[in-house]
């Protein structure tokens, strides 16, 4: 079941993200619908803000302040159990539907990561299997994982081009 569950977002009174997480977690725990309610995150981000004495200090801070992300798989009794907590006003979405984030939305997001294992290094001879380039092979020059990025030297029309791609847009070449 676990398998169906998307990401949703649930709209909050202004200053209720955390209180609304915390009643969906024990409502979850108690009536024992962990396999239909995954994940309740409250994102947050650390800022360094400059004080009036000109002294720096580092704060959390909400990213979508009024908002809770919840990951779910969407039945009439998670709907409800969701919707009747106090404090939320409703999901994200039209009329009673809510409409889960996509995929993309998600990853850039942060909420979830997708790891790449890269099977290659610097100086091994690659082929690129997406993109225009497909097909292209190269020299890996720079492999940069944070970044999802990987530079690779690619011989076009008698040159040699660095061509920036994404670290699953290659593999080593047999």
């Amino acid at each position: 079941m676990s398998e169906s569950a998307k990401w949703y977002v649930v709209h909050t009174y202004s200053g209720y993200e955390n209180a609304v997480k915390t009643s969906i977690e024990k409502f979850v725990t108690g009536r024992g619908m962990e396999d239909m309610i995954l994940r309740i995150e409250v994102p947050m981000e650390t800022v360094t803000e400059v004080t009036d004495s000109g002294a720096t200090k580092e704060v959390e801070r909400k990213v979508f302040p009024g908002y809770v992300l919840i990951k779910m798989v969407m039945t009439d009794d998670t709907w409800h159990l969701v919707r009747n907590v106090r404090g939320v006003t409703g999901f994200v979405g039209s009329a009673n539907k809510a409409i889960p984030l996509t995929e993309e939305e998600v990853l850039a997001m942060g909420m979830e990561k997708h790891e790449i294992v890269v099977r290659y290094n610097v100086g091994d001879h690659v082929k690129i299997v997406d993109g225009p380039l497909a097909s292209f092979t190269g020299v890996v020059e720079e492999i940069e994982p944070e970044k999802n990025r990987v530079s690779v030297m690619v011989s076009m029309f008698g040159r040699e081009t660095p061509v920036e791609l994404e670290l699953d847009q290659v593999e080593v070449q047999d």
